[in-house]
């Protein structure tokens, strides 16, 4: 059986459905890639992942197979020698794409289901044309009748795959680094120049909205992910990515793997800020807000649902306040059952779907055993790292200190404001006018020394410096404060809030008066709409109350 890669994309769906072939010793899988695509990076590495035997083209199509399997039209399919079944790569099939060389047979041609892509010589060359809902049979029938009899109902693995995984949503929220009472946005984009990453119908859309994202909603009540096509991250390479979003990163913005974990990012999420691509789509169907920032009508085929999606969601203006945006659509929001109707009409039954089909077209008896896909790896754990600085305003009424960190406050009218800069701050000039310095480590660091022994380096090394704090755990910091020495800020596993919020609401509540007697206090933070009780304690046996600081 013959594996045929157009691209990285087309490949994920091919590794959906590999594991219904696992443990059938009759089986013996190869792998080729047409070479058709623009977008061949990334592609060798799969293939070595992988470890099957792979055939460069020109041997795969003179070599005889008893069946071959693509996710894309791409390339010379009809030069196989052997039956060939063809799956969606996306949520059905819905852009309107011409076939190169091929000449165009119909006014503006849907991919994968117009004469454009489906006859060679007049011909349907396709064994079986795999659809996830009637609906993409009936627009078949309509433009292409000749290959509606290859036609095979059999849902959508990606989708199952997705379905699976929602008991995990709060693992995947974790791997994230999304605490108790954050909000995740994912950002994305599909890879037309008219999708979000590309202009979305404005040429300064993209430059201008990521680092604002990221850069204007609150640090401690949002996360922010990105997942990008992979036509995009492997079409201009992830370094050029990683270069070209890097305020955005150094903001907390973290870069999703496209392969692999992007399922996962988008079942974690709060809300999505996507396009006209299928991950809107997908996540409309699992009941997750979508805010659109560029629609691409032009790109999709009227007649398919998720036309109708887009022509009814709610749309980003790119010039408005961001945050109250998202928030108006989180409070709007109200599940729509057309998104999960259409993209498959067998949910959690692709596996038996498709094997049976590809058995079928093997000539072979299906196993005995269930046909089951592969659960969703649990990413890696991935935490924010902010290392640009924080505008910090703040509230103090008492022991209570009300807080909120974000790069910009470009709509605050209210509050006192400090500045807390992390340690690997790209512009050292920022550490000089700190408040507040902050970093993360283990507290044995031979290269820091001890984080007592880190803070005071800081203070003595920053006049300006009121506060250094080392933050040791997901609910801990060591802190100096220059009229008390070290202290211990800790809150408690069930805080989960960020220890670097409790050091600047430290800073707030000495620099508006506060005194800390001898046995230390407790303070309530507010941050993320919840109250974190944080202990202050001395970490010497004595305060120095009143001292000068290092």
């Amino acid at each position: 059986m013959l594996l045929v890669v157009h691209n990285v994309t087309s490949a994920g769906r091919l590794l959906d459905v590999l594991p219904l072939f696992h443990d059938d010793f009759r089986v013996q899988l190869l792998a080729t890639s047409t070479g058709s695509s623009a977008f061949q990076s990334g592609i060798r590495e799969l293939f070595a992942e992988l470890g099957l035997p792979v055939l460069p083209w020109e041997q795969a199509v003179a070599t005889p197979v008893d069946l071959a399997i693509s996710a894309s039209f791409g390339g010379d399919l009809h030069l196989i020698k052997g039956k060939l079944c063809v799956l969606s790569h996306g949520v059905g099939y819905t852009k309107k794409l011409s076939r190169p060389g091929a000449g165009t047979r119909s006014p503006e041609p849907t991919f994968g289901l117009a004469p454009d892509w489906l006859l060679e010589d007049g011909k349907v060359f396709v064994d079986a044309l795999v659809l996830s809902h009637p609906e993409q049979l009936a627009r078949l029938e309509r433009v292409c009748p000749e290959a509606a009899g290859a036609a095979v109902l059999a849902g959508d693995p990606c989708y199952d795959r997705m379905l699976a995984g929602r008991p995990y949503r709060q693992r995947y929220r974790r791997a994230l680094g999304v605490r108790r009472g954050q909000r995740l946005v994912v950002l994305n984009s599909t890879w037309n120049p008219e999708g979000f990453f590309g202009n979305g119908g404005s040429e300064d859309l993209l430059p201008s909205l990521l680092p604002r994202l990221a850069a204007e909603l609150p640090a401690d009540e949002y996360r922010v992910a990105a997942v990008l096509h992979p036509n995009i991250w492997y079409g201009h390479g992830p370094g050029q990515i990683r270069a070209w979003l890097d305020r955005a990163r150094h903001n907390g913005l973290v870069l999703v793997d496209p392969l692999s974990a992007w399922r996962q990012a988008i079942l974690a999420a709060d809300i999505v800020l996507g396009d006209f691509g299928a991950v809107s789509y997908y996540s409309a169907a699992l009941d997750i807000p979508v805010l659109l920032a560029a629609d691409g009508q032009e790109r999709l085929d009227p007649e398919a649902p998720l036309a109708d999606f887009v022509r009814s969601a709610p749309r980003l203006d790119p010039h408005a306040p961001l945050r109250e945006q998202l928030e108006r659509v989180l409070a709007a929001h109200r599940t729509s059952p057309g998104p999960a109707e259409f993209v498959s009409s067998a949910p959690h039954e692709s596996a038996a779907l498709l094997r049976r089909s590809f058995y079928t077209l093997l000539g072979l008896p299906e196993p005995a055993t269930p046909a089951l896909l592969e659960p969703l790896v649990t990413p890696p754990y991935e935490p924010p790292r902010r290392t640009a600085p924080l505008r910090v305003r703040t509230w103090v009424r008492g022991r209570r200190i009300d807080i909120e960190r974000s790069a910009e406050h470009p709509y605050a009218t209210s509050g006192e404001s400090h500045l807390a800069v992390h340690e690997e701050t790209r512009n050292p000039g920022d550490l000089a006018v700190a408040d507040v310095i902050v970093r993360e480590g283990p507290q044995d660091d031979p290269r820091l020394g001890s984080p007592a022994d880190w803070a005071a380096e800081m203070l003595s090394r920053y006049p300006q410096c009121a506060l250094a704090a080392y933050i040791t755990g997901p609910d801990t910091c060591t802190a100096y404060a220059r009229q008390y020495g070290p202290l211990q800020l800790s809150a408690g596993p069930d805080a989960d809030a960020d220890p670097a919020a409790y050091a600047s609401a430290l800073h707030a509540w000495l620099n508006n008066g506060g005194s800390l007697p001898p046995g230390g206090t407790t303070l309530r933070v507010r941050a993320a709409g919840g109250t974190h009780p944080v202990t202050v304690e001395f970490l010497t046996s004595s305060p120095h109350s009143g001292a000068a600081g290092p």
